[in-house]
C-alpha cells in the first residue's frame, strides 16, 4: 500500500477522506454522512449487526450496494418481524439475487432478531452494545495503524454470543463499533474526525493499535 493510498487524500470539495472513501461516490456519502456516528436505536443496532455479519468476506461497498435490497427482504429489520421468518422464508431468501445469498447469514440473522427481542428484558441490545465502549479511541495517522480487533471487541464477541447472537466474531464486532460511533477511527487529518461527538479531548487519545496484517 503506497502512502497515498494509507493515508487521506483532498477530494475536489477540499475535504481529506480516505483512499476507500474518496472515489465511489456511494462510500463517499455514506462515509460523510453515516459511519461513525452513533447509533442509539434498536433497530439500528440489529439492522448494522446483521449486516456487518453479512459482509464477512466481502466488501462494505458489495453490501452497502445490497442495502436497499436487504432492507426489504428483510423487512426493515424489524427485529419482530424477522424472528418470525420460518424455513420458508429462509427458501425465498436463498432465490433473491438482491441480497447476499447464504444461509448461514441468514439463519444468523434471523436468531439475532430473536436474540436482540430476549436481551430486552436485560435494558437492550443498544445498551448492551454501548456498554463495552472503551476508555480511549484510537488516534490512527495511517489506514495501518488500525486494528481489526481490540479487547473490547472480543469481549463483546464472547458476550454476544453467549447471548444466543451468531456471526458476532471479533473481527466483525470491531467494524461495529467502529460503523456505530463507539470508537471513532477516522484518520486524524480526515475531515469526519471527532464528528460523533462521541470523543473529546484526552478521551481521544488511544492505546498502542493492533495493527492489521498485509
Amino acid at each position: 500500500m503506497s502512502p497515498a493510498e494509507n493515508g487521506t487524500i483532498i477530494g475536489e470539495d477540499g475535504l481529506a477522506r480516505p483512499v476507500w472513501a474518496a472515489s465511489d461516490p456511494l462510500l463517499q456519502a455514506y462515509y460523510d454522512h453515516e459511519w461513525g456516528m452513533p447509533v442509539r436505536d434498536e433497530q439500528g443496532m440489529y439492522e448494522r449487526i446483521s449486516l456487518e455479519g453479512f459482509q464477512a468476506g466481502l466488501s462494505w461497498a458489495t453490501i452497502l450496494r445490497k442495502r436497499e435490497a436487504f432492507r426489504e427482504a428483510f423487512l426493515d429489520f424489524h427485529p419482530e418481524s424477522v424472528a418470525a421468518f420460518t424455513e420458508a422464508d429462509v427458501e425465498r431468501l436463498m432465490l433473491d439475487a438482491g441480497i447476499v445469498r447464504n444461509r448461514m447469514k441468514i439463519r444468523a440473522a434471523i436468531t439475532n432478531a430473536k436474540a436482540t427481542i430476549a436481551l430486552r428484558e436485560e435494558g437492550g441490545l443498544v445498551d448492551f452494545v454501548w456498554s463495552f465502549k472503551p476508555d480511549s479511541t484510537p488516534a490512527p495517522k495511517t489506514l495501518s495503524d488500525i486494528a481489526t480487533t481490540s479487547p473490547e471487541s472480543i469481549a463483546l464477541s464472547k458476550a454476544l454470543r453467549k447471548k444466543g447472537f451468531a456471526f458476532v466474531g471479533p473481527t466483525t464486532m470491531y467494524a461495529l463499533m467502529e460503523a456505530v460511533g463507539i470508537i471513532d477511527t477516522h484518520l486524524v487529518d480526515s475531515h469526519r474526525r471527532g464528528t460523533s461527538g462521541v470523543w473529546t479531548g484526552s478521551e481521544a487519545l488511544s492505546r498502542k493499535p493492533v495493527h492489521r496484517s498485509a
